[in-house]
């Protein structure tokens, strides 16, 4: 499978082949290109908490909505924290629309729920998206390198299998735009971190530069995981752009701090 950017109705955005060819779900990461928001959050900022006109973020999520094609009248956001938690969405979690704020902290949404549209942030984050079209199940998870470190990808794996039995060879990933391993430079914090929980595995997607730093590949990274936790490499799609490198494309919160919108990436069965 791979990443493939793709340009609906003047909103751009990024999918996987390999999930849009199974049908049954639409999904879609985000660019910053295709919304109305003005000033710093130009143009497509999907992120309600960074100070945008709430009216501006309302119709950047119908737009990048009607792109992929999903119902945006059902969906479920969560407050990340940069951790392992995936919850399963019911009922009781949706919401009409993005600026409606959810009761929970979790870094990963879950459902079976036809209709429902997972939605997770990212702005140099890692995020990934999952589908079983077997069992009919979707995840969203926004992994940074905290959540990498805790194993949150796996623990959508485990999640979805625990939950609605999915087998993990069936399930399609889908690991989104998002930093690049030359531009996260890291002191020795985020490879100590890694090595806890991976052991000498991780080493490979780590390097040491020059300057006695490290770069560290949270794409592959959170690959490796999903490959652990029992998907097939040939069901996860990786894509290769870095959202550092690219923020005429992307938002990034390395080259732009907080002076930024944010992207998103959602999932929903239809």
């Amino acid at each position: 499978m791979n990443i493939i950017e793709q340009t609906k109705q003047g909103v751009t955005f990024f999918q996987s082949d390999g999930m849009a060819a199974a049908g049954g779900v639409v999904h879609g990461f985000s660019t910053r290109l295709g919304g109305v928001s003005q000033g710093m959050w130009e143009s497509l900022n999907l992120g309600p908490s960074r100070g945008d006109d709430p009216d501006h973020v309302r119709e950047n999520y119908r737009r990048f909505f009607a792109a992929i094609g999903a119902d945006g009248g059902r969906l479920a956001v969560t407050n990340q924290v940069h951790g392992g938690v995936v919850r399963t969405v019911t009922t009781a979690d949706l919401r009409r629309g993005p600026c409606e704020k959810a009761a929970y902290e979790a870094d990963g949404l879950m459902t079976d729920l036809p209709g429902v549209a997972l939605t997770i942030y990212s702005a140099d984050c890692i995020p990934i998206l999952f589908y079983d079209p077997v069992r009919r199940a979707v995840a969203a998870v926004h992994a940074g390198w905290r959540g990498t470190a805790a194993g949150i990808a796996s623990a959508a794996v485990e999640r979805m299998r625990d939950v609605y039995g999915c087998d993990p060879a069936d399930i399609l990933a889908a690991v989104g735009p998002g930093i690049g391993p030359d531009c996260f430079e890291t002191h020795e914090d985020v490879p100590n971190a890694m090595t806890a929980a991976l052991s000498t595995a991780v080493l490979q997607h780590i390097k040491i530069k020059e300057n006695g730093k490290f770069a560290v590949d949270l794409k592959g990274i959170n690959a490796m995981r999903l490959e652990q936790a029992g998907l097939d490499p040939a069901h996860i799609a990786v894509s290769d752009i870095c959202t550092a490198c690219r923020s005429d494309l992307f938002w990034s919160h390395r080259k732009l701090g907080t002076n930024r919108g944010s992207m998103a990436a959602a999932v929903q069965l239809v």
